[in-house]
């Protein structure tokens, strides 16, 4: 095994660098007091130089002290080993696939061997947080895909019965159940994209209050329909960024409020605070509840009925708009809005001159 070698690596090691230090201190003790005892001017009174029995006590504390450096350094070398062997053990119990194993740290004032048992613990806990972030994922990516395809192949399978007429309505019906699905990979892979670094942005100098004006129009009487009215406070501001990305971070915050947010007033504003640029996305209430504001930005998290997130969506709206924000530099927040509903702010980077 791969431990047992490098502990008798060690402790062999160790061994031998006592062992040579011991005799070498002897002998060298040995030579030089024969030199100084032959060279020096005393050296014919022999009575008063090293006798042999001097030499044979000085061997026997050599050999002592050999025996107490031999004895630290094999307890030395235990404490070295202990942590080393669990993080071996635990390294092999990972590579089979228990992501639980942990190493343990063993004495800490080892210094860098304990920092390397923390180092281990916590990467195995990343891991296997992210095994755990994979599984949940899968279902839920699973569950999101079963309902659509399910009345997809209900209604099909019910055309080819005749039990339904395949009237426009019906296949008004199944468009918007594609619809459905393809908004869901669309969300999926921009999220997924983003968190891997590869989400593709063409950045290039935009005036957002014109982008903003172009949506604001296609949105508008869609809103007023559910009972909504949009208000804008826009200043004219140059930032760089993906237009096409930014629309669809905008659209899709929008399309929260117009889901849970009280029928009233739906605000966008756009402005410059300290040399950044903040886009704005404000509405009536009743926000987010407390158990979900702070991971209100992560996939597939839904509130109750009160404050819930994206009622009739995918679950996956806002996450999407932190991860556009990020790839651009910026950063997305929550807070109450001064009427007491939910206010996303999106900071996307300096403006430019």
């Amino acid at each position: 095994m791969i431990v047992k070698g490098l502990s008798r690596q060690i402790l062999l090691a160790m061994a031998s660098v006592t062992l040579a230090a011991g005799l070498l201190v002897f002998f060298g003790t040995y030579l030089a007091f024969t030199a100084l005892f032959y060279f020096s001017p005393w050296s014919e009174d022999a009575d008063n130089w090293l006798t042999g029995f001097d030499f044979i006590t000085l061997a026997i504390l050599i050999l002592i002290a050999l025996i107490v450096a031999a004895i630290a350094s094999i307890r030395l070398a235990r404490r070295i080993l202990e942590p080393l062997e669990s993080l071996a053990i635990s390294a092999r119990q990972i590579k089979d696939g228990d992501l639980s194993a942990r190493a343990i740290p063993g004495d800490h004032s080892l210094g860098e061997t304990a920092v390397l048992v923390e180092d281990f613990n916590a990467m195995a806990q990343r891991l296997q947080d992210m095994a755990s972030d994979m599984t949940l994922w899968n279902a839920t990516i699973a569950h999101e895909l079963r309902t659509p395809l399910t009345i997809l192949k209900g209604r099909l399978q019910g055309m080819i019965d005749g039990v339904f007429e395949p009237d426009e309505k019906s296949l008004s019906a199944l468009v918007l159940q594609v619809d459905s699905l393809a908004r869901l990979v669309e969300d999926l892979r921009t999220v997924t994209l983003a968190d891997s670094g590869h989400l593709d942005l063409r950045l290039q100098p935009v005036r957002l209050k014109d982008e903003i004006l172009r949506l604001a129009a296609v949105l508008d009487r869609e809103l007023q329909q559910d009972g909504f009215e949009l208000s804008l406070d826009l200043c004219d501001v140059t930032v760089r960024v993906d237009a096409m990305r930014i629309r669809q971070a905008l659209l899709a915050l929008v399309t929260n409020a117009r889901r849970y947010a009280q029928r009233g007033l739906i605000e966008i504003s756009l402005c410059v605070e300290r040399n950044e640029v903040i886009l704005r996305v404000a509405d009536e209430g009743p926000g987010l509840a407390p158990d979900i504001a702070a991971s209100a930005f992560e996939p597939f998290r839904r509130g109750g009925e009160s404050g819930s997130l994206e009622k009739g969506g995918n679950g996956l709206g806002l996450s999407v708009v932190r991860a556009i924000v990020e790839a651009h530099g910026g950063k997305v927040q929550y807070a109450k809005s001064d009427t007491g509903g939910a206010m996303f702010e999106m900071v996307l980077g300096e403006a430019v001159s």
